[in-house]
């Protein structure tokens, strides 16, 4: 197989760590609460408080995780093609320690601006480091095997929302970590916690899939084939979500519910799927979306996906950067607003500079978002074109 990557991979994870940042600057920039102490809804998906646009600024956000955590495994796949076995079972493994190892020490910083670590946040670059690992692990398996265990888990992980677990089970460590984390915290001491976002299985079974996915981008696939299959997979499992919600019973922990604020917020309700942990519709949904774009992708070529391309092309760095460069600017908000050493922290926050009360309005949340990417696309062309023109080793893991 040929080294070169797949352009219509790149750009579509290049639009959904843009997008990704959206959410993350409006968690820093988003004023949630008045001066006076009013609510100013701070939680998009409160169907009593939220607004159209609020709800679908967080919405539009839910594609990015499970896009990039199923093209993380379809990556895998194709990595696979020119390594041997044992060399792409020690890939996965070192680099999905090393993920964890990231997240544990460097964003965990970058998100709370703590230097004392009194809470350590696990979320998607730990559950992808994880599911990694096991992968790595699971390459020495045949290909179905590994395809239809991350259709399994897929499919029947809401089961443990409906069969009799114990709360202790739920309520421990490692059932926290493993499948009922709804944002919880773990307690470590008297002032240390650990801070729960993402669970491992849902998103092992995404990997896994995506790993099963590759197949689909082998040279022997030609790409009117692939195409049609995308379709195929897209539209189905758009349908799939559509029948399923409508439904109301399994593969959501949140049913919908007709809204007394109108026939906008019934919809809105409608497609508020869960992502902590991420249910079976939540995945329908954004995979289904991120198929069909695939699909469009496919032969398109234009200035957008140009520079899409470069972020796609350096998502790690990307990531790690957005963090540092959002949380440093609000840094900056935080004393221009006129805050002070005694307003650093906050009840109720882990984010060290971010008083609910700082921020602005919506519009400006999509201004400073839209700056930012603007400010961060020299940087990741400018590391794009360094990584492509050197061959050190270390540049794998970045």
């Amino acid at each position: 197989m040929s080294k070169s990557r797949i352009a219509s991979i790149d750009i579509l994870r290049g639009i959904v760590m843009v997008i990704m940042a959206l959410d993350h600057v409006r968690d820093f920039w988003h004023q949630q609460m008045s001066m006076d102490g009013q609510d100013l809804g701070g939680d998009p998906t409160n169907m009593a408080s939220t607004t159209p646009i609020l709800f679908f600024t967080r919405f539009i956000t839910h594609f990015c995780a499970p896009t990039f955590v199923f093209l993380t495994g379809t990556s895998a796949y194709l990595i696979g093609l020119r390594k041997s076995r044992k060399e792409l079972s020690l890939f996965l493994i070192k680099r999905g320690l090393w993920l964890i190892l990231v997240e544990l020490l460097v964003i965990t910083l970058a998100i709370t601006f703590n230097p004392l670590y009194n809470i350590l946040i696990l979320q998607v670059i730990w559950v992808i480091g994880w599911s990694m690992v096991i992968l790595g692990l699971m390459v020495w398996l045949p290909y179905e095997v590994i395809l239809v265990t991350g259709l399994l888990i897929m499919f029947g992980h809401n089961a443990l929302d409906l069969i009799g677990v114990s709360d202790s089970v739920k309520n421990s460590p490692l059932g926290m970590i493993f499948y009922y984390s709804y944002n919880v915290v773990i307690p470590l001491s008297a002032d240390r916690m650990i801070f729960v976002l993402y669970s491992l299985l849902p998103w092992l079974g995404t990997m896994l899939t995506g790993y099963g996915f590759g197949k689909l981008f082998e040279p022997t696939v030609t790409p009117e084939r692939r195409v049609k299959m995308l379709w195929m997979l897209g539209l189905g499992s758009l349908a799939f979500f559509v029948v399923m919600r409508f439904i109301n019973g399994y593969g959501d922990q949140n049913p919908w519910a007709v809204q007394p604020r109108g026939t906008v917020y019934t919809i809105l309700s409608f497609l508020n799927i869960t992502k902590y942990p991420a249910s079976l519709l939540y995945y329908a949904c954004t995979l289904g979306v991120a198929m069909v774009a695939l699909a469009m992708l496919e032969h398109t070529q234009n200035r957008f996906t140009k520079v899409m391309n470069v972020f796609g092309r350096v998502p790690f760095f990307y990531y790690v950067i957005h963090f540092f460069a959002i949380h440093f600017i609000t840094v900056i908000i935080f004393f221009i607003q006129g805050y002070g050493a005694k307003d650093i922290v906050s009840p109720n926050n882990p984010f060290l500079f971010r008083p609910f009360t700082l921020g602005f309005p919506l519009w400006g949340v999509y201004v400073g978002w839209i700056l930012l990417i603007i400010a961060l696309y020299p940087l990741c062309k400018k590391y794009d074109r360094y990584k492509s023109t050197h061959k050190h080793w270390w540049l794998s893991y970045l």
